[in-house]
């Protein structure tokens, strides 16, 4: 019998289970209070959707960076995820951003767990103020 080679690959890609969805994540700064004097406010998180989850995972730790000071402590929080990867607004606190300079780029970074054990990561990014 003659295998070509698009039917190996195609057994091969069978054979070794589907590829997994990229871990990604995204919110937006909805119902923030603007602060713009250099002394951010505890705020409650903002709402995430996330997908891509990775198999195992049992918790996403969420944290805070604003690329212009990443010195600052932001804080985040951990979380156990819901089946439908969205995680609504006010779950933890956090500093808020409030840059006192102008607009600032901050990243929030998902970290998926199972125990102690880093799954995956996942960043997005915005302005604040948009």
């Amino acid at each position: 019998m003659k295998i070509t080679l698009a039917t190996a690959a195609t057994l091969f890609a069978i054979g070794t289970g589907a590829a997994h969805a990229e871990f990604t994540i995204a919110f937006d700064w909805s119902g923030l209070k603007l602060c713009n004097t250099g002394n951010p406010n505890r705020v409650g998180n903002p709402a995430f959707v996330v997908k891509g989850l990775p198999k195992g995972t049992d918790s996403v730790e969420f944290r805070l960076t604003d690329l212009n000071v990443p010195s600052y402590n932001h804080g985040g929080g951990k979380l156990k995820m819901s089946a439908d990867g969205k995680v609504p607004p006010g779950l933890f606190q956090y500093a808020s951003p409030c840059p006192p300079d102008g607009v600032h780029t901050y990243e929030w970074t998902a970290t998926a767990r199972q125990g102690s054990k880093v799954l995956a990561r996942a960043k997005a990014q915005r302005k604040y103020p948009e």
